[in-house]
């Protein structure tokens, strides 16, 4: 019955909520063992089932990605500010009391001042600032 009902090509666990009321004993490791005795415990592969692979689009070291996002803490809410290299992975965090325009500047100096390297893009909420010359 197991064996005849795999025809449907359902996934282990909906093959298991339709048999179980027909065959109560079974359970999720019994079906699968059952389904591996007779070679079909894999669906097959489906043209047009998966998305095609790409690769990852490389970019320039210093490529900077900017969130903040605010954190609740026992003393309080705090500002949860990072910035990380889409390229070497590096990654700077700082927690200030506030998120405003004087604590988002000083965080962008301080960032400049601890990356090894020069940073050239700079994203952040799908706002792309390309700087000039001054960092």
């Amino acid at each position: 019955m197991i064996v005849a009902f795999r025809h449907t090509l359902l996934p282990l666990d909906d093959c298991l909520y339709a048999l179980q009321p027909t065959i109560p004993h079974l359970t999720r490791s019994s079906l699968h063992r059952c389904l591996q005795r007779h070679d079909i415990s894999r669906l097959p592969d489906v043209e047009g089932d998966k998305p095609a692979k790409r690769k990852f689009k490389s970019y320039p070291i210093g490529y900077f990605h900017i969130d903040i996002a605010e954190v609740q803490t026992a003393e309080g809410k705090l500002y949860l500010f990072v910035a990380i290299d889409r390229t070497s992975k590096f990654a700077y965090v700082e927690l200030p009391p506030k998120a405003g325009k004087m604590a988002a500047a000083a965080f962008l100096r301080n960032l400049i001042a601890a990356v090894p390297y020069r940073l050239n893009i700079v994203l952040t909420d799908n706002v792309l600032a390309r700087e000039q010359n001054a960092v």
